[in-house]
């Protein structure tokens, strides 16, 4: 929702707030001007009452020549005595004797007869109802006829004690107290009308300005009201004690608003910000006035909020001219508005250290001053819409020019870009061929790699039971010939008679050959023989198993054979590296049998490599353990008790081309090409390492690829 306003009709719209503002002015002209009509007294006397006998007192201090009776705080009940003169009034009765202060909790009013007797005219205060006229501002007694002239107060206040007082007839008391009510209703009026036009102002543009400002005139039109005693009539009724503390409290909420208004208002933090933090030091000050007020630091809450009145009322009026010099309009608004209520403040703040200007005008400018503030800057506020709409205009055609000229580059661009899209996909085709050709060849290196490794290991294995054979040659070769030589000497007499000479040649020839040592030696070179040739047995098997390379489909697989082939093939190069099994119970897996025993090779080789190039670990060893988990997958964990990898090592182990070996040892793809096939298997590979912990290979891989079947 737009608004439309403009400067001519936003003032017809607020022209009768002024002439009732104007109304106001007249209104506390005629109460001013009545100085003949009543009379104030200028003579007060501080008393000591023994034991509440006003016939038994002596003067503790007198305050003569003074209109104002400033006690400050008092915390036990007072007493005043006063003189009053009433030949001046053209009236013989009867009177109103008024206390200008709103804020006395207990006040009792004795005056003094003919027969020098002290008579109670009654009891006024907060605490208690107002009754008759004038109930609900200051303490007003109806007085028939002040013989003497002697009159005594005696008082109870838990707020600080000034007051001044004046005799009115009583005709002129009702009058005056008329044209009181009526600026109450006419200040109450105008306030309620621009807190809601603002209100409104608010929910229709959704700017928060004239919400803070909504709250601003909310709580300085209660702390007003409370300061001339109008809000116990309005709202408090007989809360005697959220009325005492009232004032005060508003007063620091109207402070804080104001300090947030003006600081969003002008703009204080980009135009003049060394002044914005003394802005924001004064709202700390009225922060203070709530915690002291609150806490019933009363003395120190009234001084915390004089002193915040004066440096608003210094500081905001600097900010507005600072503001308006640098060329910002709406501070002449502020200028002005803010005029008016700096009289009212400083009349105000006067009155309260005991210096009047304007009797009965004293409190009174406070709401006059601030209807017309209100109403001014109520009228910056629209004329902020007309500025903001300005800026909105200015702004949209500023875009659109922007926009048109960032269209007409863009269609330039466009031609530019598409032939460069075309230059760039066919360098990024070629490049992918490139790239292509160059990955299918580092997999056949690596493949051929892993292949002259496997047939290194298969050579060296398959030299050892050769060995066998080879070193068990000679010695059958001697065994046999001295068996040759005692069948040829048995033949040799056995052509002549055994004798017994024979017999016993015959026997020391055995005894020389040690003929029972050949026969045992032969069964154990025929023993060793037999054992190389299972050797060379288990290897072939081994190869046979590891090396499914052209096996396309997926079949049921014991991944243990897989594991102990692999183990096998790396035998040879093992060394002092230990390996420990500890194998579970777990099915045939479905998966490529070659694939996954290249998984197996690459990363137990890996880990014996780590281990072999460390010398400082005592027990080198490789764990293997396997295991089922949730019920349809298979867990191989392979662990050593390496040097470990630091993190930025173990974050980069799986990319290509990464890695950590010398150059020509290695060119980075195992790990790769191990987690690809690990992925193409549906499975999952995870590695756990500490510095100085060793490392830790975790695979899972699904019983069955597709669809689990009954078995």
């Amino acid at each position: 929702m737009e608004l439309q306003f403009s400067k001519i009709s936003f003032g017809r719209s607020f022209l009768p707030l002024l002439l009732v503002a104007l109304v106001m002015c007249s209104c506390t002209d005629q109460v001013g001007n009545d100085e003949r009509s009543n009379i104030k007294i200028e003579h007060y006397e501080l008393l000591n009452v023994e034991n509440g006998d006003l016939q038994e007192t002596r003067i503790q201090k007198d305050f003569s020549g003074t209109e104002v009776l400033n006690l400050g705080m008092q915390s036990d009940t007072v007493y005043i005595s006063a003189e009053v003169d009433v030949s001046e009034l053209k009236s013989s009765g009867p009177f109103y004797l008024e206390v200008k202060n709103p804020t006395i909790r207990y006040l009792e009013l004795f005056v003094k007869d003919t027969s020098g007797s002290y008579v109670s005219s009654g009891v006024k205060g907060t605490a208690f109802m107002g009754d008759g006229l004038n109930g609900h501002l200051a303490p007003a007694f109806w007085v028939e006829n002040i013989e003497t002239g002697d009159i005594v107060f005696k008082l109870y206040s838990q707020e600080p004690i000034s007051f001044e007082t004046s005799v009115y007839p009583e005709s002129v008391f009702e009058g005056m107290d008329t044209r009181r009510m009526l600026l109450a209703n006419i200040y109450i009026g105008i306030m309620l009308a621009l807190f809601l036009y603002n209100l409104v102002l608010y929910f229709s543009v959704r700017d928060g300005v004239y919400l803070v400002y909504c709250l601003y005139i909310l709580f300085i039109s209660l702390a007003q009201l409370s300061l001339a005693g109008y809000s116990r009539l309005f709202l408090f009724s007989d809360n005697f004690r959220f009325f005492e503390v009232s004032a005060v409290l508003f007063s620091a909420l109207s402070g804080v608003f104001a300090v947030t208004f003006i600081r969003i208002f002008l703009k204080t933090k980009s135009i003049i910000p060394k002044l914005d933090k003394v802005l924001l030091g004064i709202g700390v000050i009225y922060g203070l006035v709530l915690f002291t007020r609150v806490f019933s630091f009363v003395e120190l809450s009234y001084r915390l909020t004089d002193l915040a009145g004066m440096l608003v009322a210094v500081f905001f009026f600097l900010s507005a001219i600072m503001a308006a010099k640098s060329g910002y309009r709406p501070a002449l608004y502020f200028l002005i508005a803010w005029s008016f209520f700096l009289v009212g403040v400083v009349i105000f703040v006067l009155k309260n250290l005991g210096i009047e200007l304007l009797q009965d005008l004293a409190s009174f400018p406070m709401l006059v001053g601030t209807a017309l503030e209100a109403i001014l800057l109520s009228l910056a506020l629209a004329n902020r819409i007309n500025i903001l709409k300005k800026e909105k205009e200015q702004q949209q055609q500023g875009k659109l020019k922007a926009l048109k000229e960032n269209e007409r580059l863009v269609r330039e661009q466009n031609v530019i870009l598409e032939e460069k899209v075309k230059l760039r996909t066919k360098e990024l085709e070629l490049t992918l061929k490139n790239l292509q050709n160059t990955q299918t060849q580092l997999v056949n290196q690596e493949k051929m790699a892993s292949l002259g490794q496997l047939t290194a290991g298969i050579a060296h294995e398959i030299n050892n039971p050769i060995n066998f054979v080879s070193s068990n040659i000679s010695p059958l070769k001697r065994d046999l010939q001295d068996v040759l030589e005692i069948t040829e000497a048995y033949r040799q007499k056995g052509k002549e008679e055994f004798s017994e000479t024979t017999r016993k040649s015959l026997h020391d020839l055995e005894e020389d050959l040690e003929f029972s040592y050949l026969v045992e030696e032969i069964d154990m070179l025929l023993k060793g023989m037999e054992e190389g040739a299972k050797r060379t047995v288990e290897i072939v098997k081994g190869l046979r198993l590891f090396s499914r390379v052209d096996e396309q489909d997926v079949k049921k697989v014991d991944l243990h054979d897989g594991l102990n082939s692999t183990l096998i093939l790396l035998n040879s190069t093992m060394g002092r590296v230990g390996v420990d099994k500890h194998y579970g119970e777990i099915p045939m897996v479905e998966c490529l049998a070659g694939k996954i025993n290249q998984v197996f090779m690459n990363i137990i080789s890996n880990a014996v490599q780590a281990l072999q190039e460390h010398d400082n670990i005592t027990h080198p060893l490789v764990e293997i353990t396997t295991s089922v988990v949730e019920g349809n997958k298979v867990r191989i964990e392979i662990k050593d008790n390496g040097p470990g990898m630091p993190e930025h090592v173990k974050e980069r182990i799986f990319e290509p081309f990464f890695t950590t070996k010398q150059v020509g040892k290695g060119t980075g793809l195992g790990l790769s090409i191990v987690y690809k096939i690990i992925e193409n298997h549906q499975g999952a590979l995870e590695v756990f390492s500490e510095e100085g912990k060793g490392t830790s290979f975790v695979i899972t891989l699904p019983i069955y690829q597709k669809t689990a079947r009954n078995e």
